[in-house]
């Protein structure tokens, strides 16, 4: 075990976020609890819900709602929207169904009231990694899953801030940053088994933004020192969902649930995570 905190870092992947219930099921069964969590893009939300009900309880109702997110919850894109796109062609989709969820949803409105620590990334528009710690929690979760062009930026302070996995640094690193000994990441992984590229504007979009996420991952994880754990719950590949497609959540949630018991099982917590993870290793 490491002397010192344990940080879990949500990293983003649109609606293959919802692996990370599985393996937050598995890690917390395996008796893994953090001391605070971080989260940049789609993991913003799913780090913000479990900062606030950190126990198989909490994750057993993000499992629920999951389940029963539809794309247009997420991206709901109105013919109003595609005229606006005529007039004012900054973004695609408006923010409000997200923040419905939000709303609706998170137990506390405030950083300070989560039960664990809760750190969000997001990005400036010179690409500086900026981290949300205090006050409203809700702007910061938009901001860290504002994906350039699909949704707008949004004004924290002076700055206009975006998504968390567009920033030169990663959560990794401000997981090293905060003090963290121990550091467990929940990959959304990508779709590694796709035929061709996802259907639509978004869906493309959203497939860029993972392969970007999984490839900066790696690269933060040879950079990081020797002196911090760092484990990898296991990604899913093969995998062949598209980062858009919101229907297959409860089958995600199970594979990874199985996936990460096994990984567990075989000592994963025991062995420091490398880059090859990520990429290489078809778990079936």
């Amino acid at each position: 075990m490491a002397d010192g905190p344990t940080a879990f870092v949500f990293a983003g992947g649109g609606s293959l976020g919802a692996v990370q219930v599985g393996m937050l099921r598995a890690l917390l069964e395996g008796g893994v609890h953090p001391d605070f969590v971080v989260g940049a893009s789609a993991g913003a939300i799913n780090a913000a819900y479990f900062a606030g009900a950190p126990d198989l309880d909490g994750v057993d109702r993000l499992a629920r709602l999951w389940a029963g997110l539809k794309r247009a919850d997420v991206f709901p894109i109105s013919a109003m929207r595609i005229f606006g796109l005529l007039r004012r062609p900054d973004y695609l989709v408006e923010p409000e169904g997200l923040r419905r969820l939000i709303q609706k949803h998170l137990e506390f409105e405030n950083f300070e009231d989560a039960r664990l620590p809760l750190h969000i990334m997001a990005t400036d528009q010179q690409g500086l990694s900026v981290r949300l710690s205090s006050g409203s929690v809700m702007p910061a979760i938009l901001a860290s899953a504002a994906i350039p062009g699909v949704f707008p930026t949004v004004e924290i302070g002076s700055r206009h801030l975006m998504d968390g996995a567009i920033a030169a640094n990663t959560p990794l690193r401000l997981a090293v940053e905060l003090g963290a000994a121990r550091i467990v990441i929940l990959p959304t992984g990508y779709a590694c088994a796709l035929d061709g590229p996802p259907k639509g504007v978004i869906g493309r979009t959203l497939h860029a933004v993972t392969l970007l996420i999984a490839w900066q991952l790696m690269q933060e994880l040879e950079a990081l020192p020797d002196t911090i754990q760092v484990h990898m719950a296991p990604a899913l590949c093969p995998l062949k969902i598209s980062p858009y497609d919101f229907s297959a959540a409860p089958q995600l949630i199970e594979r990874a649930t199985s996936t990460t018991r096994q990984w567990i099982a075989d000592g994963g917590l025991d062995r420091r995570a490398n880059a090859h993870e990520l990429s290489a290793h078809h778990h079936h």
